[in-house]
């Protein structure tokens, strides 16, 4: 979307409350409800996406009046970013805002985790993106492999970058995908697991590209997942630990998340599969000894997950229902009680190779 039509979306949005005031109304804002309530699983092309239902925000409900004047101040502040051609990260659109209410003792943020879910309400009460307001989050995320990218200009080879990798940005559009010899993308969970790989030049022996999300995925890394997928053809596959939180990272980098199921067609990758790490690996591979016993946080969340429909298949519910029946998780980083190179010369080869691998 240009930015001439986000303005449009902006001025409409601030015409509507203006309209409600010479009405003599409550202003108020409209916008697609975001809890688990309004949240449906497209089963056709497995992602989450939100539903039809609605719910309003008026300045004069007193539980709505705070949120509703800070919203509309994003807005504002939005509509400069963009009419001036600048982009501000998050943090310093926080502190742009932030200020005493003249006559009072009241801020208009008091924290940054108040002004964050406004800029997804925002997002999705104009049916823009984030990016499209000219906001952008911190880097999150490192990229290596056979591939080379166009950023405004520059040519970078990211096969040759050492052990750093490319950081990866919260905008990812203006890349230009070149010289790409890669087989497939393998996405994984935890940093130090990617820095093992990189050491042992997993990437360049097995002709792949390497992405790190680091804990939970950004929004910039799940769309370069996205557009290396959907554009350029290629697998995606992730490795993750052993555990309900390290499905659940899988799970939105595949299907997309509740908070952002708005987003879910560009940032999820439907056709990803997991290779690891499963509760059938512990017996394969012989790991019963380097197993940490499940918390009751991770019971919890283990059954959470076995509530969501998109963890509704045999496969899933298998080792959902194992990890309860073993009481155990594993971390990727078990797999170092075989040998510093098992993982990269013979746990992904061999279950790659073999599809060995969860839908």
């Amino acid at each position: 979307m240009d930015d001439q039509r986000v303005i449009s979306k902006l001025n409409n949005l601030g015409n509507k409350i203006l309209e409600d005031i010479r009405l003599g109304e409550g202003p108020r804002i409209r916008m697609p409800q975001r809890g688990i309530g309004n949240i449906i699983f497209n089963e056709r092309e497995n992602i989450l996406e939100l539903g039809e239902k609605t719910s309003t925000r008026s300045f004069l409900n007193v539980a709505h009046s705070r949120k509703f004047m800070q919203t509309i101040l994003i807005a504002s502040k939005c509509k400069e970013f963009v009419s001036r051609g600048k982009t501000a990260s998050i943090r310093e659109l926080y502190y742009q805002l932030k200020h005493t209410i003249p006559g009072t003792k009241e801020n208009t943020f008091e924290d940054q985790s108040e002004s964050d879910p406004l800029i997804v309400d925002l997002e999705t009460a104009l049916g823009v993106l984030r990016e499209e307001l000219h906001l952008k989050a911190d880097d999150k995320g490192t990229l290596i492999g056979k591939i080379t990218i166009e950023d405004s200009g520059d040519f970078i080879d990211c096969s040759k970058l050492g052990r750093s990798g490319l950081s990866i940005p919260s905008i990812v559009e203006h890349y230009k995908f070149h010289d790409v010899q890669a087989e497939y993308v393998l996405v994984i969970e935890t940093g130090a697991m990617f820095d093992r790989l990189v050491e042992e030049k997993y990437h360049i022996k097995n002709n792949c590209i390497m992405v790190a999300t680091k804990g939970q995925a950004a929004r910039g890394c799940r769309r370069l997942v996205h557009r290396l997928h959907h554009e350029l053809k290629l697998p995606v596959i992730m490795f993750t630990d052993g555990d309900p939180w390290g499905y659940y990272i899988y799970s939105v980098m595949k299907a997309g998340s509740m908070a952002l199921a708005h987003e879910s067609k560009r940032l999820g990758t439907p056709g990803m599969k997991l290779v690891g790490m499963t509760m059938t690996d512990i017996d394969t591979y012989g790991l019963e000894k380097v197993t940490e016993k499940l918390k009751d946080v991770d019971k919890r969340r283990i059954n959470e997950l076995l509530q969501y429909p998109w963890f509704q298949k045999k496969e899933w519910k298998k080792e959902l229902n194992l990890m309860i029946k073993k009481g155990v998780r594993i971390e990727q980083q078990a797999l170092a009680s075989k040998s510093l190179e098992f993982v990269a010369e013979e746990y992904l080869p061999e279950k790659i190779s073999k599809g060995i691998m969860l839908p």
